[in-house]
């Protein structure tokens, strides 16, 4: 069963998808893996049995057949489907706020924390009453 399931994402890629040619399949194969099926989220293309999935790395290999570049045959594919198609967006233009915001909201959240905790540890103990307000106390519980 443990082989049958890590079997599973081989399935996807159907034989009638397969270049003859070893070299250019086992580079459509490195870069399907990189690209996410529109339908499936966080699937590459070479895992996914969807309909679009199967098009897509068609499509791929057919680039590749025509002789275009691995760098090439990506942008060919992120120029019509956009950045969402890559498992790794480009850390690049708005992207930076999508690699970096976390790491900044954490740096920020543990400023607080620290400045909170250094806040409560400088904090004066409770103010002693006055005779008068001790006096006034006294009155108020044995009533």
């Amino acid at each position: 069963m443990l082989l049958l399931a890590c079997a599973g994402p081989a399935w996807a890629v159907q034989p009638d998808e397969v270049l003859n040619d070893p070299a250019l399949e086992t580079r459509a194969r490195a870069l399907s893996e990189g690209l996410r099926c529109p339908v499936c989220r966080n699937e590459s293309i070479d895992e996914s049995n969807a309909d679009i999935a199967r098009d897509l790395r068609l499509l791929l290999r057919e680039r590749l057949v025509a002789g275009d570049s691995d760098v090439d045959a990506v942008q060919y594919l992120v120029d019509r489907y956009g950045e969402y198609i890559l498992l790794s967006p480009r850390v690049e233009g708005a992207n930076f706020a999508l690699w970096f915001a976390a790491p900044i909201m954490l740096l920020v959240a543990g400023g607080i924390a620290l400045a909170t905790i250094r806040g409560r540890s400088r904090a004066r103990g409770p103010v002693a009453l006055t005779d008068a307000e001790q006096t006034r106390l006294d009155e108020l519980l044995n009533k």
